[in-house]
Formats: structure tokens, sequence, C-alpha cells
């Protein structure tokens, strides 16, 4: 087990690096004065263009081109958004809390409703139970993501009022409390009750929305995944030694299911880390996916190149420790 960490870890920098050739390969085809922006820090420089593209050496072949800019990629360099106003690692440092916040908060829901509702209708096959899961997972899976955040704008927001877009409401921050980063686990921290239920009060509707979109597939690749697992031999072998139902569920059956669905778990936390660009975009939620969103809308070449290194960099890490955990739910496997 360890030395497969160690070598997965290691493969880390490799594909990175494997990643940061793509994306520079693609830039080529982008104008030399637009690239150019890339390395500027400050508005400022805007009108340093042309010094830049000759610092930079951009007007150079494409070996040195890609050198300096891996140079400055790796000293943390990775240019000036325009969308932010800021450097873009600054920028991801900035947005990437609120998302995390906003996945954790999601994710739960998603796990408990998907996975247990899949049970339910897998250990019912072909009953009531099996056939409402059914019906109601292939509704939401069909549901476009915006048609869910509007009709919850409309209904809690604009017509109940219960519950608000964005991600706070400024009034309620004191003088010394900072309007970014990891507000959440802060304000409990400082026994600030008021804002955390300002903060929970508009990550409502984005949980809702995330949960009634993602639960649907999980929900039926855990279901069929039960079914399968019903049709095994071992079943049949323990409910002949007289096992309890809810045992041969919990400790065998659903054990042997989520050894797949680990694979779409994966898969579901890379897209709630990286961000719902849809869900943060609808609801006006500060985190890194409305950033990437709104960068590439107004073209904000460093921060769209910032933002893949950050998702390959994740991708990287998820499937690492989806791997580790095949290796938790089946005894079975190996890392040798």
């Amino acid at each position: 087990m360890f030395n497969f960490i160690v070598r997965r870890l290691l493969s880390i920098p490799l594909v990175l690096l494997g990643v940061s050739i793509l994306i520079f390969a693609i830039t080529q085809a982008i104008p030399a004065d637009v690239r150019a922006g890339a390395f500027i820090r400050s508005d400022k420089q805007i009108g340093q263009i042309p010094a830049i593209i000759k610092q930079y050496g951009l007007d150079k072949d494409v070996f040195t081109q890609y050198w300096v800019w891996l140079q400055n990629v790796v000293q943390g360099n990775l240019g000036w958004s325009s969308a932010a106003k800021r450097p873009v690692l600054e920028a991801m440092s900035t947005y990437l809390p609120a998302t995390l916040e906003l996945s954790l908060l999601s994710f739960i829901p998603i796990i408990i409703i998907g996975v247990l509702s899949g049970v339910v209708a897998g250990m019912n096959r072909n009953k009531w139970p099996d056939q409402v899961g059914r019906i109601v997972s292939i509704f939401t899976y069909s549901l476009p993501t915006f048609v869910v955040g509007i009709f919850l704008l409309a209904t809690l927001y604009g017509t109940l009022h219960i519950f608000r877009p964005g991600r706070y409401e400024i009034v309620n921050l004191p003088g010394d409390f900072p309007t970014d980063g990891f507000l959440l686990p802060r304000a409990i921290l400082q026994g600030r009750w008021d804002l955390v239920g300002d903060l929970l009060n508009h990550l409502v509707m984005p949980i809702i929305t995330l949960t009634v979109v993602l639960t649907g597939g999980l929900m039926r690749v855990v279901r069929s995944n039960v079914i399968d697992q019903l049709e095994q031999d071992y079943v049949r072998t323990a409910k002949a030694k007289g096992l309890e139902q809810r045992s041969i569920t919990f400790k065998h059956v659903l054990r042997n299911a989520l050894i797949p669905v680990i694979t779409l778990i994966g898969g579901l936390i890379y897209g709630l880390v990286t961000g719902v660009i849809i869900t943060e975009t609808v609801f006006n939620y500060p985190g890194i996916g409305s950033w990437a969103g709104n960068a590439a809308l107004q073209v904000d070449i460093p921060a769209v190149i910032g933002f893949a290194l950050f998702a390959a960099f994740a991708i990287v890490v998820i499937n690492l420790v989806v791997d580790l955990l095949y290796g938790v739910v089946d005894p079975r496997i190996r890392y040798d």
C-alpha cells in the first residue's frame, strides 16, 4: 500500500507536466499580445504589452516560450485575472473556499439520499418503492440544472422570501470579519451563530439544486449494483444459513455494490470541488466555478489556464483517493 501511494504521488508532477504541455500547445493558437496578458500582475501593466512580449520571450521559439511560462507557473505566477481584478493564484485561493463549503454540505445529502434510495429500490425490485424511485430518479436526472435553480429562485426567494442567493449579507459581517475564505467554519469557531444562520440561509437553494440534479444518477447506479449482488451465490448461501435480511444487505450486499459506485462518487467529488459552474452562476454564489465561467465569457486566458491546471491537479488527487477506497471497501484488492 505504501509503495503504491508513493508511486502515485510521484506520478502527479509527471501528469501535471503533461497537462501543462497540452495547455501550452493549445495557447500557441492565440496571438502573442493576448498571451502576454498571462504575465501581467496589475492593471497598470496592460499598456506595456510590447515590453512584456520581449521580456518573456514570446517572440522567440516555442521551446523558450514554454520554459519561461513553466518557470512562472512553478513560482506561482499564473498571471493576472481580468475577471477577478487580481492575480490568478490569489483569485483561486479566494473563491475555492466558498466552493468547498458548498461541495461538502451538498455531498452529504447526495450520498445519503442516493445510496439509501438505491438500496431500497434494489431490495424491492419491481415493487412500488422501486417503481417510485425509478420515476423520481429519471425525472430529476433529466432536469437541467438551471431549470431547477431558476424554479427555486422564483419560489423560495421570489415568492416565499425564505432563502436568498449569494453567499451572505454584508451588513451581518463585523468590521474585523473577513469577507472571503472559509467563512462558515470561522463563524462557528467564533460563536457567531447569527452569521452561521445567514450563511446557511444562502446555501440552502444551491444545496437543494445539486441534490436534486445529482442524486438520481447515483440512485440508479446503486440500484443496479444491488440487484446484481442479490443474484450472487453468496447471498443465497447467507439466506440458507438463516442470516437476517438487514444483515445481508448492509454487511455484504451494500459493501460489494459500492465498489463500482466509488468511481461515480469520485467523479461527483471532482465536479463539486472544481465548481458547479451553472449552479454557482444561477445563485450568484462566489465560488471557483462562477469565477471560471465569468473568466471564459470575458476571454480571461490566464484565469482559464489556471483553472485548467487546478482541475488537472484535483482529478489526479481524487483518482488516487478513489483507488485507495477500492482497497478499503474490498479487502481482496491489493496494491503490491
